[in-house]
């Protein structure tokens, strides 16, 4: 007879507070800064946002040691700001839907970008790319009630204290409000989803032993290791 183990829930700490923030899904926002969409060889134009996922496991908290990730020689980081949903809902209006936000967090989107760009060239899903162990670090959610809604700001990763990449959330091609609304259409959000905002330009790769810093103005830095 088999075991059977009750399920964990991946959580992720609030800042300022002792409960944590259980996860429900992880949402991805691909090519939403348009230097970033040029440099992966995409054209940046407003065409509606696409979406990936992860699963809710991947989460990696600050201050982690990562390991680098089997079948992969090209393995990158990707800098991001995170948006955890507080109120669920479908079919929300733009104009709302920064009431559905709980906080804000610093993310970092790993990818095996040789997988990735092998699926692309084959018209393949990108599960094996994005969606492995421990591929989303993310810091401490920082509540809305604390940060405000987050429409500006510098955001920045340096690997081994150089810079890597930096840009402001203004340079999102779609705004948070504009990504809830369409993702709203696809799923129900639920209390405890996460949204992966997108990654401006300068993304590139990592090596056993770099020391990866990240932050966006207004919320805690993230820090973690690759070994």
């Amino acid at each position: 007879m088999p075991y059977l183990f009750p399920p964990t829930v991946p959580a992720v700490a609030v800042k300022g507070r002792p409960d944590q923030f259980p996860v429900h899904r992880i949402y991805c926002v691909g090519r939403n800064y348009a230097a970033h969409a040029r440099e992966m060889g995409a054209n940046p134009d407003r065409e509606p946002p696409f979406f990936f996922a992860k699963p809710a496991d991947a989460i990696v908290p600050g201050n982690s040691r990562i390991p680098y990730p089997s079948r992969t020689n090209n393995f990158h980081h990707e800098i991001e700001l995170v948006v955890a949903i507080g109120k669920g809902g479908r079919d929300i209006a733009a104009a709302q839907a920064l009431d559905h936000v709980y906080g804000y967090a610093v993310g970092n989107d790993l990818t095996r970008r040789d997988l990735q760009s092998d699926a692309k060239d084959n018209g393949r899903p990108w599960d094996t790319s994005k969606g492995f162990d421990r591929s989303a670090a993310i810091s401490a959610i920082t509540p809305a009630a604390q940060s405000g809604h987050l429409r500006s700001g510098r955001i920045w990763l340096k690997v081994n204290g150089q810079m890597r990449q930096q840009a402001d959330l203004s340079e999102l091609i779609w705004s948070v409000p504009e990504i809830i609304a369409e993702l709203s259409t696809f799923f129900e959000l639920q209390p405890g989803d996460l949204i992966y905002t997108g990654t401006p330009a300068g993304v590139g790769a990592l090596k056993k032993g770099d020391r990866i810093e990240g932050g966006i103005d207004g919320l805690d830095e993230l820090v973690t290791t690759i070994e």
